[in-house]
């Protein structure tokens, strides 16, 4: 069941935690094994990493005190615990397609007194390819290319400092990756409100507006938004 379609949802950019106290890392263990990247229907530039192929086996590492419930995986993929997926389903939230058992080969511990109760397995998900765009005139981006395909809108990002959706393209999913942007997760409200009651861990959530990322400290562009 899809989320109703509020006419100014909110939404919120999804990423995992890190340095806090359910930080947890994961790479691919052997046998690792990709597909091909997916690619833009209309001009057929990759929009996403390889897909990450069964056998569905990890190393995690936690930087925390406990294992989270929500890490980010090899590919376009993510690891969600047990219980966190059941209630995802439960609750009938959309966006996060497939879910697969996933093998821990190996954890290691990178702080001293973490512990290993809790979170012990976990299914990987792919976040859907949304149908929801950038609005490229209230986003504040410093693009290294202007867009020029209609479609997937994606080019290299420098620097962000706040998205905005354009209005009437989002279709409901609760877990997305944007048009403009699909190397980010958006997440609506309902799923915002999902995480804080039931207490998921090694998530942040910041609103879409709000979100920055400046790894050369450039600062908000000015001007045309992709110099």
């Amino acid at each position: 069941m899809a989320s109703d379609l509020n006419p100014d949802p909110r939404f919120f950019v999804l990423k995992a935690d890190v340095w806090g106290a359910y930080d947890t890392q994961s790479e691919g263990a052997e046998p690792v094994r990709y597909g091909p990247a997916p690619r833009c229907p209309q001009c057929h530039e990759p929009i996403g990493m390889k897909e990450w192929l069964p056998p569905y086996r990890v190393t995690l590492e936690l930087h925390g005190q406990t294992l989270g419930d929500f890490i980010e995986g090899p590919g376009n993929s993510v690891l969600i615990s047990q219980r966190m997926a059941e209630a995802f389903r439960a609750e009938g939230l959309t966006g996060l397609l497939g879910s697969h058992a996933v093998e821990v080969a190996r954890v290691r511990r990178k702080r001293k007194g973490s512990k290993l109760e809790a979170a012990s397995s976990y299914r990987a998900a792919t976040p859907c390819w949304g149908r929801g765009a950038l609005d490229e005139a209230r986003s504040r981006l410093r693009r290294n290319a202007p867009v020029t395909c209609p479609e997937c809108r994606a080019t290299g990002v420098d620097s962000i400092h706040g998205f905005a959706l354009e209005q009437g393209t989002w279709q409901g999913e609760d877990v997305f990756r944007p048009r403009g942007e699909p190397g980010t997760i958006f997440v609506a409200e309902r799923f915002a409100g999902f995480v804080k009651r039931h207490g998921f861990t090694n998530m942040k959530l910041t609103p879409i507006a709000e979100y920055i990322w400046d790894p050369l400290h450039q600062g908000p562009p000015t001007g045309t938004n992709w110099k």
